[in-house]
């Protein structure tokens, strides 16, 4: 980040403005009322927009206010149907950060555009992006989709939008013959069985929670399926209410289940390859920058680092294992809670431990050293891939109460090795070219060499190990909750639905159609991961 008398203005702008916003979406629109959220919103809205106007490169461009407004859009569009709950704040940051790059002649060669269309050459990998694209509005508009609650209801001449509201909203209703008050409360009311004006029911009238009381027992597609109407009549199951992929043996709807389901497929893929992304790819630029022999290091300090880091993950980890594990058990802010105190804990620990290295001035402890980080970085990537990951993970969710966070942070932290050695990999390719060996010549600090110079060069192969990665961590949570051991009971995904189909072997649409959803979306995931690898590197190219 650079700092000068043309963007300090600019700067001190973008702070104040981000941090306005981050205070407003977190306090007004999340309705936050936590400390420490609201601090965590502000303080990572205003480093991203400092970063991202200390390095704007198109601000005197005749189209860059054209560009901004609608990155902008786009930018609030995507984050809030891609991220929900906090991807309203990132997406305008990442909106900006599109329009601030300065835009490129179109005679000019760009590698970007140059991929796109040697990946859109590939017709099964386009369409499979397409399918990809329809499963994230699946899962974010699952609610408008697949719900027992109507989006517009009028009963006895109150207008009613349940879907959009509150589940525990209880509505009181006068009869003006009688003046008895009816009550209704959104998520326990069988809106199907009340004689309703007016409605406009959900393309899928069924919740995952709700149960069907007429159609329970593992009720399959061609079976007879009933249903008692607003007189009290039980008769045949009207189309729209019937459940077209069958039910469970409690009278859960399926098709509600697998669209609901992807919403946790999605997350669990995205979220857990995010931590493994970031832990992977810094290890790994580091392993393939520093090598063995470049980064020195005074012999105690080394010393001292190692120790500090040997307590700080006992003490912060170690003791607190149940500590976090209570807090994610009471919800993901308790356990993100205590999960950042442990952090601190371990960065705390480090720093005190480097810092008492400064009194020790002994002459043999006072010489260099290199750090082999790269050995360190090798050699836990072979201690890790040598043990079975599901076994792994199975041990660590034996310790922890059984969370969709936790599932998440450990799938993210065993997931990282495949990444860190692709990483490594380019990063020992391209430390030795000349741009590199000019920004160390030009004196440049190496964390600014790593992240800005190095590391963009380095991504194309990492994003093909990613998405392969997303498709990996979606199937594990599915073995996971198929055997009963990853997310809790009342969480529906794809694998605890396949577990039903278990119970219940003659249930065959309880194992087809969840089969058949977890095959669909690792093969998009393939395919995609497959053409990337084609685009961004030909020479790979089968």
């Amino acid at each position: 980040m650079i700092i000068n008398k043309e963007n300090k203005t600019d700067i001190i702008k973008a702070s104040i403005l981000t941090l306005l916003y981050a205070l407003f979406f977190s306090t007004i629109y999340i309705g936050e009322r936590s400390v420490i959220y609201i601090s965590i919103y502000c303080i990572l809205s205003v480093n991203l927009s400092v970063l991202i106007a200390s390095n704007i490169k198109s601000k005197k461009e005749v189209y860059f206010k054209s560009s901004l407004i609608k990155k902008l859009i786009v930018g609030f569009i995507l984050g809030w149907i891609m991220w929900p709950g906090f991807g309203e704040l990132v997406g305008p940051i990442i909106g900006f950060y599109l329009s601030s790059k300065k835009k490129v002649d179109a005679t000019n060669f760009s590698f970007q555009k140059y991929a796109w269309n040697q990946f859109k050459k590939n017709k099964i990998a386009l369409v499979s992006l397409y399918l990809l694209g329809t499963l994230i509005l699946i899962a974010r508009f699952a609610p408008l989709i697949a719900n027992n609650q109507p989006l517009y209801a009028v009963y006895k001449g109150v207008t009613m939008y349940p879907a959009f509201e509150d589940k525990k909203t209880t509505v009181e209703i006068k009869n003006l013959q009688t003046g008895e008050i009816e009550k209704l409360q959104y998520d326990i009311t069988d809106w199907r069985k009340l004689d309703l004006e007016s409605v406009i029911f959900t393309p899928i009238p069924y919740s995952v929670d709700f149960f069907d009381k007429e159609n329970n027992d593992y009720v399959s597609p061609n079976d007879k399926q009933e249903f008692t109407n607003h007189k009290g009549e039980l008769i045949d199951s009207p189309t729209r209410f019937r459940h077209h992929l069958g039910t469970d043996g409690k009278g859960a709807d399926l098709l509600s289940g697998l669209i609901h389901g992807t919403r946790i497929a999605l997350k669990v893929g995205l979220i857990s390859m995010g931590i493994a992304s970031f832990i992977g790819i810094i290890l790994g630029a580091f392993a393939g920058f520093f090598g063995d022999r470049d980064l020195k290091m005074r012999r105690v300090k080394y010393y001292m680092t190692l120790i500090g880091l040997f307590f700080g993950f006992f003490y912060g980890f170690g003791q607190r294992k149940y500590a976090i594990s209570d807090g994610f058990s009471q919800s993901n802010s308790e356990g993100m809670i205590e999960f950042t105190i442990s952090i601190l804990i371990i960065l705390g620990i480090t720093y005190i431990f480097r810092l008492s290295s400064r009194l020790i001035t002994n002459k043999w402890l006072s010489t260099e050293i290199s750090v082999p980080i790269d050995s360190m970085v090798s050699r836990g990537i072979e201690i890790l891939n040598s043990i079975p990951r599901l076994i792994l993970i199975i041990t660590v969710t034996a310790i922890m109460d059984r969370s969709l966070t936790i599932i998440m942070v450990i799938i993210g932290i065993t997931g990282w090795t495949g990444i860190a050695r692709f990483t490594r990999a380019e990063f020992l390719r391209i430390k030795s070219l000349e741009y590199v060996q000019a920004s160390k010549s030009l004196g440049f600090s190496s964390i600014r060499t790593i992240f800005k110079h190095a590391l963009p060069n380095a991504l194309a192969p990492v994003f093909v190990s990613i998405a392969f990665g997303i498709a990996s961590a979606i199937l594990i949570e599915s073995g996971l909750s198929f055997l009963g051991i990853g997310v809790p009971d009342d969480v529906v995904t794809w694998g605890s639905l396949l577990n039903l189909g278990r119970g219940n072997i003659e249930a065959w649409w309880l194992i087809i159609f969840p089969g058949i959803a977890i095959f669909i979306t690792i093969t998009i995931y393939n395919m995609i991961a497959e053409a990337s690898r084609d685009a961004l590197d030909p020479r790979l190219k089968s």
